[in-house]
């Protein structure tokens, strides 16, 4: 079993190690480690939580110098995830017997407090959004003609967001032999062409979960019958004890609403969205990190931009349009190997969406909450087969099946069996008629 001992990285490095009680690397932290030695262009598909983050940095820090140029330039799309990278290279630096220079760049944040600041001195490592980051570039206020590695963490993230050419314009800027190493949790097609024309002959690595969801979070699924979702998230946050639980929502709106309400129950509550400005998003997370609140309203900003430890709960207020956001927002539990649970409510007419969901390999168990307490729930899959079935049979038979449940004649399930067989065979004719009608007019219309 490999041991970050075996890295040979330097005494700081270690120290900073053990005391955030690092002992082994994760998959992805060895696959990754060496070959950024090795100054290799890479390309990493890894999945949320895997420890993406300390495979590129502990690799870069241990290789900077004291040089007073940008060495290593880190891109990630949104100011939450870098303000994370940030403190996670600090808490590794803050033992080097010598000072060392990280500085963050974002949006929201005063931009002419930064360039003066850059006047002073470059930083060794320079992380930030990728807007900001190409203003200060293009600016010239920021110096990149030297740096020797660039990270673009969360690219897929960065595509969908927007910001790829500000990525772009960036990579345009720095020396040709600089080594591009580049994260995310999927790899679109539309990324593929900007990854084509910056890096050279890379090594991708592509590390897949033995299951989509990790076997020790607990994935549950409540039909909410229709009622006020508020009022359920309510109930199951306050039915058991969750060390901490994040709620997720698809809108602003939805997390406005759900947190106004939980916050009028009594509970201290936070919420993190988009709407709220760069300080206070920021004062929001400090207070999270330090365990000032139990729970917390988000948006899916949060489920791939930050990082909040202790998580035990999950719950999808809202299905997401994305999918692949399901995944992100359910890995925020179950963490370093701790037990989780994620709780997904669907309302009637959502049937279909839990569908999508399951075709991407995701199991669930159906749970409801009764009697104050949380009991097993239906088969979703066999009530919709009983409804389908029932659905696909002609009106009248329909009533033939209802009429003649009531009336209890001897031998009504097996009259009952018959019609529907019955109907059956009439709909085959009649396809089958039909297709035979396409297939002739199909023939005439290729002889005229």
């Amino acid at each position: 079993m490999t041991k970050f001992s075996q890295y040979n990285f330097n005494d700081a490095i270690n120290k900073s190690l053990k005391e955030i009680h690092f002992d082994e690397p994760t998959p992805v932290q060895e696959a990754v480690i060496s070959l950024v030695n090795k100054k290799k262009d890479i390309i990493v598909q890894s999945e949320t939580g895997s420890g993406k983050t300390h495979a590129f940095l502990l690799p870069i820090l241990n290789a900077i110098t004291k040089n007073q140029n940008v060495q290593a330039l880190i891109a990630t799309p949104s100011r939450e995830l870098a303000y994370q990278i940030y403190e996670d290279t600090q808490n590794i630096l803050k033992n080097y017997p010598e000072e060392y220079n990280a500085f963050i760049f974002v949006g929201g944040a005063d931009r002419e407090r930064q360039k003066r600041k850059l006047s002073a001195h470059q930083p060794q490592i320079a992380i930030g959004t990728p807007g900001r980051l190409w203003d200060l570039i293009r600016e010239n206020d920021l110096h990149v003609e030297n740096v020797e590695r660039f990270v673009v963490d969360e690219a897929d993230m960065t595509l969908d967001m927007g910001f790829l050419n500000d990525i772009d314009h960036i990579a345009a800027k720095m020396p040709d032999n600089h080594e591009m190493l580049v994260f995310s949790a999927t790899i679109p097609q539309k990324l593929e062409p900007f990854l084509k024309k910056y890096m050279r002959g890379p090594k991708r690595i592509e590390l897949k979960n033995s299951s989509v969801i990790a076997k020790n979070v607990d994935n549950w699924l409540m039909f909410t019958h229709g009622r006020d979702k508020k009022e359920l998230i309510y109930q199951l946050m306050t039915l058991g004890s969750p060390y901490m639980a994040l709620i997720f929502a698809n809108t602003k709106k939805t997390v406005d609403e759900i947190y106004e309400y939980l916050k009028a129950k009594g509970l201290k509550v936070a919420r993190i969205h988009g709407g709220l400005t760069p300080r206070e998003r920021k004062r929001v997370m400090k207070q999270v990190e330090n365990m000032e609140y139990q729970f917390v309203v988000a948006t899916d900003l949060a489920a791939r931009g930050i990082d909040i430890n202790g998580v035990s709960h999950v719950i999808n207020a809202e299905i997401p349009d994305d999918l692949e956001f399901f995944i992100h927002r359910v890995g925020r539990t179950g963490r370093n190997k701790m037990s989780g649970t994620a709780i997904t409510l669907y309302a009637p007419g959502e049937e279909h969406k839990v569908a999508d969901i399951e075709h991407l390999g995701i199991k669930f168990k159906p749970k409801e909450l009764k009697n104050g307490e949380i009991v097993d729930g239906y088969d979703r899959d066999r009530r919709n087969d009983r409804h389908a079935t029932q659905e696909k049979l002609d009106t009248k038979l329909v009533g033939f099946v209802k009429k003649q449940k009531v009336k209890r004649k001897p031998g009504y399930k097996k009259k009952i069996k018959q019609a529907i067989s019955t109907e059956k065979r009439q709909q085959r004719k009649i396809k089958n008629r039909q297709e035979m009608r396409k297939q002739r007019d199909a023939r005439r219309k290729n002889g005229k």
